[in-house]
C-alpha cells in the first residue's frame, strides 16, 4: 500500500552528575550507551573513513508522524491544493513498519473533527461502528462499586460519541490521504531536525541504520537521507523525539507550564456473550489507587463490527506519583480483580496488550505552537480534555487548522517570507480562536484540582460541580505542582506495595503481555533508551529510589540485576521489549535516560488498537 524509504539520526548531548555512592553502588558500572547521540562519531576512529553524505530531497510539506493528527493534516493539505487548482508536493514519515501500527488508544471518541475533513466519512467506509448507548460512572472500593450519575454536560457524558479501535480509524485515514496524493513513507523514523542558517527549520533527516550493538558500522551501513520542506509539521504523539529538542532549541515552553502525563494501559478482550453490551461506556475512580494517587479506568463495549464480544479495558495512572515501590502495570492488573469487572474476565480471552504515555496538562501547559519553518500538532504539544479522557477530537481539529495556516502560507506569503523556513503564523491564533480552545478552557482545572489532601475525591467533586454549575467558566486558573519526574519520594520514606502473583487468567505478568504486542527490535543495533551518564542508575535511582524505572515500565525493559562477585547490583537494558511509551524519559527521577528512535519500521506491531 504504501511506499518505503531509508532512515537516519543525530545529536542530542546532555550530562548528570553522579549523586550518591557506596561500597553496593559501584561507580564502574558496565557501559550500556554506544549510541552516537550520547557518544560522538567524531572521536571514534571506527568511523574516520566512513562516507557520512546524506541524500536529500525537496517537499512542499513534510509531516512527521502518521497518528490521527499526522493524517488529518496531509488529508487537509491535499483537499486545499485540489480546491485551488494548485501543485503541491506533501511527505509523511512514519516510523511504524505499518500504518497506524503505533497507535495505542481507548478509544470513545468525538467525530466533530473528522466531520470537518470527510462530510461523507460514513460513506466512505471510516471505521466507527459502534455509538455510545449508555455510559456508567462508579467509585470503587475495595469490595463495592458506587454508581455515579451522569448528568448532560458533564465531561464524561458521552452520548454522540463512538467506540473505535484507533488504530484502525488511522490506517483508513491513511488511505484517504493516499488517495489524495500524499506520499506516505512507513517504516521510517524521523531522527533529527535540520535547521537554515537563519535559524528556521527547513527539514528533517531519517534514520542511519546499519548500525552495531558496540556503535561501529556495520557493512550494511547506510546513511539516512534529509527531507527539506518549506514548512515541516510535526505530529510525533506525546513526548516525541524531535519535539523534545524543538522545545529547547526555539525555547517553545517558555510562555506555559510543565507539561504533565500519564501512563494508559489497555487490553482487549474477547468475552462471553452474556456480559457483552455493546455501545456501554464504563468508567470508575478509586480502588486500587489511594487516596491521593490519580488514576481512572475504563471498560468499552465494542460493536460485532469489531470483532466478536469484544471488549476494550485500561487504567490510566497520572506519573506524578509519589511513592518508588508503586508498579501502575501491577495496580491495572489488580484492577481487573474487583468484584465489579471481575466477570468479563473469567471466562474471556485476552488478545491484545500495550501501553502509553499521554499529555495531561491541558491548556496550561501548551506551548508555542508555530515557528518559522514549522507547527506543532496533535498530541505532541498536548490537546488532551483529560476530564472528558479525550484528546482524539482535538488532535485532528489542530491539524486540520494547521493544514489551512500552512496552505495559505506556501500559497500567499513565500516571497514575503523573512526566514527560509515559511512562517505559519496564523497557526496559533486559529487554534485559540476555535472550539479546541473553548474545549480546554472549560476543564483547565480539573487535572490540578486532585492536588489537595482530599486527593481524587476533591478533584471529582471540583469538576463535577463547576462543570455543571459554571460550565468551566470559573474566574481562577489552577496551576501544576512542577514535573513528574521529581515527584518521587525516596525509597526510605515509602513503604513497600505487594502485590499478588498474577493467576494466568484475568491478572497476567509483564513478558507474557509483551508478547501480546508484537514488538521487534534488530538486537545488533545500539540501544535506543540512552544514558547520558550510565552509573546514574545505579548511584541515583537505585541507591536513593530502589529502580523505580524496572516498576513504571510496562514492558520489561529496565532491570537491575545482581552482580557476579555478589558485591551489588548492575542496570541491565532489554530494550528489544520496548513498546515506545516514553514512560522512562518522562518518570525518570534523575533524568538521565533519553528515548530516541530505533532503526524504523521496529517497535510494537499492534493490530487495531
Amino acid at each position: 500500500m504504501h511506499r518505503a524509504l531509508t532512515h537516519l539520526t543525530k545529536n542530542f548531548k546532555g550530562s548528570c552528575s553522579l549523586l550518591q555512592t557506596s561500597r553496593w553502588y559501584s561507580s564502574q558500572q558496565p557501559r550500556i550507551t554506544t549510541h552516537h547521540t550520547i557518544k560522538p562519531r567524531e572521536s571514534d576512529d571506527r568511523w574516520k573513513n566512513i562516507d557520512m553524505e546524506r541524500v536529500s530531497d525537496e517537499v512542499d510539506v513534510c509531516i512527521v508522524g502518521g497518528g490521527p493528527a499526522g493524517m488529518t493534516a496531509a488529508c487537509r493539505l491535499m483537499q486545499l491544493a485540489q480546491e485551488h487548482d494548485r501543485e503541491l508536493r506533501v511527505c509523511l514519515v512514519e516510523k511504524s513498519a505499518e500504518i497506524g501500527g503505533h497507535i495505542l488508544s481507548g478509544a470513545c471518541i468525538e467525530a466533530r473533527a473528522l466531520e470537518e475533513l470527510f462530510p461523507d466519512w460514513q460513506e466512505r467506509g471510516a471505521p466507527l461502528h459502534t455509538p455510545v448507548t449508555k455510559d456508567k460512572f462508579s467509585i470503587l472500593t475495595k469490595n463495592r462499586a458506587f454508581p455515579v450519575p451522569i448528568l448532560p454536560g458533564m465531561p464524561v457524558y458521552n452520548h454522540g460519541n463512538y467506540l473505535v479501535r484507533l488504530g484502525n480509524l488511522v490506517k483508513w485515514l491513511g488511505e484517504q490521504a493516499e488517495e489524495l496524493g500524499v506520499e506516505i513513507y512507513p517504516g521510517t523514523a524521523a531522527s533529527e531536525v535540520l535547521y537554515h542558517e537563519d535559524g528556521s527549520v527547513k527539514g528533517i533527516a531519517t534514520n542511519d541504520v546499519g548500525i552495531a550493538k558496540d556503535g561501529s558500522p556495520k557493512d550494511s551501513f547506510e546513511r539516512g537521507m534529509e527531507l527539506h520542506a518549506k514548512v515541516t509539521i510535526f505530529g510525533e504523539g506525546c513526548h516525541g523525539q524531535l519535539a523534545k529538542t524543538l522545545y529547547n532549541k526555539l525555547d517553545l515552553r517558555k510562555n506555559c507550564e510543565v507539561q504533565t502525563y500519564g501512563i494508559g494501559f489497555k487490553e482487549l478482550w474477547e468475552i462471553s456473550p452474556e456480559h457483552h453490551v455493546p455501545g456501554m461506556v464504563e468508567h470508575s475512580v478509586g480502588w486500587p489507587l489511594n487516596l491521593t494517587t490519580y488514576a481512572g479506568t475504563f471498560l468499552y463495549h465494542l460493536g460485532p463490527e469489531e470483532g466478536d464480544n469484544l471488549i476494550a479495558v485500561g487504567m490510566v495512572v497520572g506519573l506524578d506519583y509519589t511513592n518508588p515501590y508503586l508498579s501502575p502495570f501491577k495496580e491495572f492488573q489488580k484492577f481487573k480483580h474487583h468484584p465489579s469487572v471481575r466477570k468479563y474476565f473469567e471466562n474471556g480471552q485476552r488478545i491484545g496488550y500495550g501501553a502509553r504515555a499521554l499529555n495531561e496538562g491541558g491548556l496550561q501547559s501548551i506551548p508555542t505552537l508555530a515557528f518559522p519553518g514549522g507547527c506543532l500538532i496533535g498530541c505532541s504539544p498536548g490537546f488532551m480534555n483529560v476530564a472528558k479522557i479525550k484528546g482524539t477530537h482535538n488532535a485532528m481539529k489542530s491539524a486540520l487548522l494547521a493544514a489551512e495556516s500552512v496552505f495559505d502560507t506556501i500559497a500567499h506569503h513565500s516571497e514575503d517570507s523573512k526566514t527560509a523556513g515559511l512562517f505559519p503564523e496564523n497557526y496559533e491564533e486559529s487554534v485559540k480562536n476555535s472550539w479546541i480552545w473553548k474545549d480546554l478552557k472549560k476543564v483547565r482545572n480539573a487535572r490540578p484540582s486532585f492536588h489537595t489532601p482530599l486527593g481524587w475525591m476533591g478533584g471529582i467533586a471540583y469538576t463535577g460541580l463547576f462543570s455543571v454549575l459554571l460550565g468551566g467558566r470559573e474566574p481562577w486558573t489552577l496551576h501544576h505542582k512542577g514535573p513528574d519526574s521529581q515527584s518521587l519520594k525516596p525509597a526510605k520514606d515509602c513503604k513497600p506495595i505487594e502485590y499478588e502473583k498474577p493467576d494466568g487468567k484475568i491478572s497476567f505478568d509483564l513478558l507474557t503481555s509483551v508478547a501480546l504486542t508484537g514488538t521487534n527490535h534488530d538486537g545488533d543495533q545500539p540501544v535506543h533508551l540512552t544514558l547520558r551518564d550510565d552509573d546514574v542508575p545505579v548511584n541515583n535511582n537505585l541507591a536513593i529510589y530502589d529502580g523505580p524505572e524496572a516498576r513504571f515500565c510496562p514492558a520489561g525493559v529496565y532491570e537491575y540485576v545482581e552482580n557476579e562477585d555478589g558485591d551489588g547490583k548492575h542496570l541491565v537494558i532489554n530494550s528489544q521489549n520496548c513498546i515506545h511509551c516514553k514512560t522512562c524519559d518522562i518518570k525518570d527521577p534523575s533524568q538521565n535516560i533519553n528515548w530516541v528512535c530505533p532503526q524504523g519500521g521496529e517497535g510494537p506491531a499492534y493490530s487495531g488498537m
